[in-house]
């Protein structure tokens, strides 16, 4: 064990117009700390802690000033995802692993028991027996069981690939473990109640997603719903309510994602509409009480603070800390079992990110630490929303950074396109955007036609649709920004990380006007080579279906077969260990332009991984696309 005590020392910067930016390491160092989580009996809370690239899982008792640091990581061996309290003395945590067999790339995740105390070995949750498979997931937890604090649920494939079974495992003996239900034909995914039984499995066959119900009564299974992927709109489970039969989802409603009821109990599963939002999906899970059990709310990142509450105490409680804080985010992370203690995040434009403990009863809300110290009063830019126009009259939106108070605005701009494609951008602070902001430059993120957030119809824009009408958008809002801010429309480049790292590649292709130069990190290539490699995977039939099967098209829709038309400057930056987007789409694009004697950098980061995990990969990526920008903007 670890034990460490650390002290913040912040100066002061003046707020008038800098005669240096801030320091790349004001946003490129890795967040100090996040998932900041209580434990049950709200005593003591864990967080992760990153201090000179390396990330520690710490834990802090309340009354005392000492923290004890009971696992630590490089972000080479392996990477800290997330962490649960199984008990008050228990935290799992999961852990990911990169893995190289047979020129297979993929990350394999383990589960981890750490004793809070820090009195006993870190260890593995499961040891495998002679014969059984090694799965790739092994830290799927179905459910805590708060109600027997040496167990919990989890879907593991043991027996044959794929075909994860699910086990009341002992999280005190790394052998033991009960089957408590054998995988059905392609379920990978298991819900319990609140009552702590199995009661739905859900996967995909080929490319139809299907539904399966355990009926308390007859104790049997049953085929509930099915659709085929991207044909029809998604059916979500959420999760159950404390009536058993009462089971909560996420589905279509007027063209948006709302959350509804369904009524277990009857034949026809009847659907109450719970909460919708007529403008955008609700994307979030569910907010339970603690202590009730109830669903209280859920999330949805359009609301205010982040949450909508069917709740009026919560409600209450939300509005109370709005008016302790505010003109700010103030988002409840953590609560103790008895709902007295909470981890609060709060932001505002003076502050990316801090975190309270508070509590209740004493009425008290005491400071614990800052997400980005070097950026604390320091002038920041809010995002603005913003909507403009495609070329065929759709309405977008888009989020504008503008430089901040304190930095002179060059008349430069960059378009930033989202990863995924099906993702989307939010209000909010972003290190990424902010960083280029504080060098002066104007930023704008659209929500291109195929983001999530807008209804089914408009995320399906985006399936067999890459480098079409979606890329448009990008250029279009080029155009848009240039009309309305102090902008030279010959100084705009586009930059994008995964997605929109092809999205900047094939803009150099066939957007050389509005686009200036380009900038890609991790960005896909060649869509022949992702449909090649996926035949090794599960979801092979899901990614032909979503990318296309059309070899002619693909290669027309790939950058790395045109980079003879490439004329402006190019900036690839790509991490030789990514398990996402291979570093193979970066190398081959590089070599491409090279043999064209196209003016191209190519900066490949040592055991560097898809989302920029390792602090010194992300100082190098920060300070590579300054330099890039500085020379052709």
């Amino acid at each position: 064990m670890l034990r460490i005590v650390i002290i913040v020392w912040l100066l002061s910067i003046s707020a008038t117009i800098q005669a240096q930016p801030l320091p790349v390491e004001a946003f490129g160092l890795l967040p100090q700390a996040e998932q900041v989580k209580l434990a049950p009996n709200g005593n003591q809370f864990a967080f992760i802690f990153h201090n000179k690239g390396n990330s520690y899982l710490g834990i802090k008792s309340l009354g005392s000033h000492d923290v004890n640091y009971i696992l630590s990581t490089d972000n080479q061996k392996f990477k800290i995802n997330w962490y649960v309290w199984a008990n008050d003395e228990v935290l799992l945590v999961s852990a990911s692993y990169p893995i190289d067999k047979m020129g297979v790339k993929y990350s394999e995740s383990r589960l981890l028991k750490v004793i809070a105390s820090g009195g006993e070995k870190i260890r593995t949750v499961l040891k495998l027996k002679d014969g059984e498979h090694r799965p790739q997931f092994q830290d799927t937890i179905i459910d805590i069981l708060p109600d027997e604090p040496d167990h919990i649920l989890m879907a593991l494939d043991l027996k044959a690939p794929n075909q994860p079974d699910v086990y009341k495992v002992n999280i005190n003996s790394r052998l033991k473990r009960k089957l408590i239900q054998k995988g059905r034909s392609g379920i990978s995914y298991w819900i319990t109640d609140q009552q702590h039984r199995l009661r739905l499995g859900y996967g995909i066959d080929d490319t139809k997603v299907f539904f399966r119900l355990y009926d308390i009564d007859s104790k049997e299974w049953h085929r509930i719903w099915e659709y085929e992927l991207f044909d029809n709109p998604d059916i979500t489970p959420l999760g159950f309510g404390v009536d058993p039969n009462t089971l909560y989802i996420r589905a279509l409603h007027n063209g948006r994602y709302a959350i509804f009821t369904v009524d277990l109990a009857k034949a026809d599963l009847p659907r109450e509409l719970v909460y919708a939002d007529e403008n955008y999906d609700v994307e979030g899970s569910l907010i339970y009480s603690k202590k009730t059990k109830e669903v209280i709310g859920v999330r949805h990142g359009e609301a205010a603070n982040g949450k909508v509450f069917f709740d009026e105490k919560y409600a209450r409680f939300q509005q109370a800390l709005n008016k302790a804080i505010p003109d700010a985010y103030n988002n409840i992370m953590s609560l103790s079992a008895d709902g007295n203690r909470y981890i609060l995040y709060t932001s505002n434009p003076r502050s990316p990110g801090a975190f309270y403990l508070g509590d209740r009863k004493a009425k008290s809300l005491d400071y614990i630490l800052d997400e980005y110290p070097l950026l604390v009063d320091q002038p920041l830019s809010d995002k603005q929303k913003v909507v403009f126009k495609a070329r065929d009259g759709l309405e977008l939106e888009a989020y504008v950074t503008l430089p901040p108070s304190n930095v002179k605005a060059k008349q430069s701009a960059l378009v930033i396109p989202h990863g995924g494609p099906m993702a989307r951008n939010y209000s909010g602070f972003n290190w990424f955007s902010q960083f280029f902001a504080s060098r002066g430059y104007t930023v704008i993120e659209p929500n291109f036609r195929g983001s999530s957030g807008y209804g089914f119809e408009f995320q399906m824009a985006s399936i067999q649709q890459w480098g079409g009408a979606m890329q448009h958008d990008l250029a279009d809002a080029a155009f848009w920004l240039a009309e309305h801010y102090p902008i030279d429309k010959d100084k705009i480049c586009i930059l994008g990380i995964s997605y929109g790292g092809y999205a900047a590649m094939q803009a150099a292709v066939t957007q050389q006007q509005p686009f200036k130069c380009a900038a890609s990190f991790a960005g896909v290539s060649d869509l022949e080579h992702i449909i090649r490699k996926a035949r090794k995977f599960t979801n092979y039939k899901v990614v032909k279906k979503q990318l296309g099967d059309d070899s002619d098209k693909l290669e027309q829709q790939s950058p790395v077969n045109f980079a003879k038309q490439v004329n402006i400057p190019m900036l690839l930056i790509h991490g030789d260990k990514d398990r996402i987007v291979d570093v193979y789409h970066s190398r081959e694009m590089f070599d491409e332009l090279t043999d064209y004697d196209k003016d191209v950098e190519y900066l490949e980061l040592e055991n560097g991984n898809h989302h920029l995990e390792i602090e010194q990969n992300r100082m190098a990526t920060l300070k590579a696309f300054e330099a890039f920008l500085s020379k052709h903007l």
